[in-house]
């Protein structure tokens, strides 16, 4: 099954190391992505840009509407991810824990649910499913 490990940190803190600090938490990263791809759970991954370059669109009466910035104003951002190819929920956040983001901030893990032809015949809610773990 697939999983979407979302990382959540503060976007000013990373912004606001040093060189230095910059340099390991870029290693760090660099070792995981090598442990990922060794072990051949590793679909891909991004970094994202910081949240003063997000756009928000919404539609509300046929209008669209466009607010820069992330929606919520929140300490932590998304500030990347990694889909990872996982047996079970349990080895998810195996990787997820290992993610060096983790140490400074958060690793959502999200299950991923595939679009099919047959979508209404699938379950629309979590609760719905069956055996999601």
């Amino acid at each position: 099954m697939q999983y979407l490990l979302l990382i959540h940190s503060d976007e000013n803190a990373m912004q606001s190391a040093t060189q230095e600090e910059t340099g390991s938490i870029l290693a760090a990263y660099g070792a995981y992505m090598q442990a990922m791809a060794d072990a051949g759970v590793s679909k891909g991954g991004q970094r994202l840009r910081p949240t003063s370059t997000a756009r928000t669109v919404r539609v509300q009466n046929g209008k669209t509407q466009v607010l820069n910035g992330p929606y919520a104003e929140v300490k932590e951002q998304l500030g990347g991810y990694f889909l990872i190819e996982a047996p079970d929920l349990d080895s998810a956040i195996s990787w997820a824990a290992r993610c060096p983001g983790a140490q400074y901030g958060a690793i959502e893990v999200r299950p991923i649910w595939e679009m099919s032809a047959a979508q209404g015949q699938e379950p629309r809610y979590e609760s719905e499913a069956a055996g999601v773990r």
